[in-house]
């Protein structure tokens, strides 16, 4: 009697981890997703060692929007991911002029960066150069202009590349919150 108490018992454990580990794989695969800070791309806005949790569900059911701050595959295909804010979307024309971002001909407005940041072209973009962003795909820059690998450099990234949009910063506890929209 004792033995099939116990039997039972462990039974019951081993169910409720199993369960458990489903529901976590379920989230984790699907729906949200912890992703560590890491460099200096985007500070302030996301200082090096934040940690926050990507949702995967909305570009399942809508199209990323300017001003998101996402994750993606880095373009360098080392299984690295990379956090940046979209800046331009597909059929739009992005330039720089003047250390200023443009798109179709009108300066963008930046309210999330502060100070005076320079934007500097790069390899694909130089200054005074004008790309056209094909459908599907998305140009991206850290709010930390000078300390930061982006689509000045590489060029545009897929939609296909994107891991979720930035939801909520988690870690430290002073920082936590969710992660604002931007209004152009």
């Amino acid at each position: 009697m004792l033995f099939k108490r116990l039997g039972a018992f462990f039974l019951d454990i081993i169910e409720v981890v199993v369960f458990a580990v489903a529901i976590f794989l379920f989230v984790y695969l699907l729906i949200l997703q912890p992703h560590k800070i890491k460099g200096a791309s985007m500070h302030p806005n996301f200082p090096d060692g934040e940690y926050l949790l990507t949702d995967k569900v909305s570009y399942r059911f809508g199209e990323p929007k300017r001003g998101d701050v996402i994750v993606f595959k880095a373009p360098t295909n080392n299984g690295e991911e990379f956090i940046k804010r979209i800046i331009a979307l597909p059929g739009e024309q992005v330039s720089i002029k003047n250390s200023r971002i443009y798109i179709n001909g009108t300066p963008l407005a930046e309210s999330y960066i502060t100070g005076n940041v320079i934007t500097s072209g790069g390899g694909f973009l130089a200054e005074g150069a004008t790309v056209s962003v094909d459908q599907g795909e998305y140009f991206v820059l850290g709010d930390n202009r000078p300390h930061s690998s982006d689509s000045r450099a590489w060029g545009f990234i897929e939609k296909k590349e994107i891991t979720g949009r930035a939801w909520l910063v988690y870690w430290p506890p002073k920082s936590a919150g969710t992660v604002a929209k931007v209004k152009y």
